[in-house]
């Protein structure tokens, strides 16, 4: 690997990622509660854009260390080589939004959806208005992941090997965050990963929704600039699934020129996540049976 082919630009991300993830977990005590998850939260959301930037190849040619680098489980309830595999698979562009093919989807069939309980639909209505997505949403996706993993772990389906190392991940995390930072388990759940989950699942819950043709079903939100670099410029999402290879740093560069060569065809494109909140904070954005399955 030569020198010219590391993305240096994304190894300072994960140096000042690391570095200020380490700096206040250190110094939590010194802080005020209410202070942590305004700080943790985004750390954590940071973090797992740097993963989303591993899965696609950054910030080295070398497999093995782009999976070291991104590996440490800040949110705690999905292990990085799971996340990999499923994200690449959503990345089929045929099959976005498709209840059974993409892994990524918040649809269900409608079959599924006559079989569910009262409950259940509203839990998933819950989870269709952003509010229920931020504030319900960490549990509804941790939860309804970690039973459909242990389901095939009991089935003899399960990814052992993922689970290993993420295992080995935890651990590490957890001596620093429990035997070095004397942080009580629960108030890195409280402030860190839960909040941080939540906020990642912001970025998530405009940028897909059922069309028709394949290329209609991604949208773009054009992010002010705290939040576009928090999530490393995936906002702008159909640049991102027409090239996943373009490194974060260039993706707006490239979504210009994309915008150009495609002649200005009509697109789904929201004026910032206020426009999202706006729209959707307690309205449902879609119903949760696919539409077009």
């Amino acid at each position: 690997m030569s020198v010219s082919s590391v993305e240096w630009q994304t190894i300072a991300l994960w140096s000042v990622i690391h570095g200020l993830f380490a700096t206040l977990t250190y110094w939590h005590a010194a802080l005020p509660l209410w202070l942590l998850p305004l700080l943790g939260a985004p750390l954590v959301a940071w973090h797992a854009s740097y993963q989303h930037e591993a899965i696609h190849g950054h910030p080295t040619r070398i497999g093995w260390l782009n999976t070291l680098l991104a590996a440490l489980p800040l949110m705690l309830w999905v292990p990085y080589g799971i996340y990999r595999d499923s994200h690449l698979k959503h990345h089929r562009n045929e099959y976005l939004t498709d209840p059974i093919e993409d892994p990524e989807s918040f649809y269900v069939t409608a079959g599924e959806w006559a079989r569910f309980s009262e409950p259940r639909r509203m839990a998933y209505r819950a989870v269709n208005t952003l509010a229920g997505r931020l504030v319900l949403g960490p549990l509804f996706v941790a939860g309804l992941f970690l039973w459909r993993e242990a389901r095939d772990l009991v089935g003899g389906r399960g990814r052992v090997k993922a689970w290993a190392f993420h295992a080995a991940g935890l651990a590490v995390l957890a001596f620093w965050i429990v035997g070095i930072c004397d942080m009580p388990l629960w108030l890195y759940v409280l402030c860190f990963a839960y909040p941080g989950t939540g906020l990642l699942l912001l970025r998530s819950f405009a940028e897909h929704h059922a069309a028709p043709e394949a290329e209609d079903r991604t949208a773009i939100v054009e992010a002010e600039a705290p939040l576009a670099l928090l999530f490393l410029n995936n906002n702008l999402h159909v640049a991102h699934h027409a090239s996943p290879g373009v490194p974060w740093y260039a993706l707006p560069r490239y979504e210009v020129l994309r915008r150009r060569l495609t002649g200005g065809r009509e697109e789904r494109i929201y004026r910032g996540y206020r426009e999202v909140v706006q729209r959707w904070l307690f309205r449902p954005k879609e119903h949760p049976a696919h539409p077009h399955y």
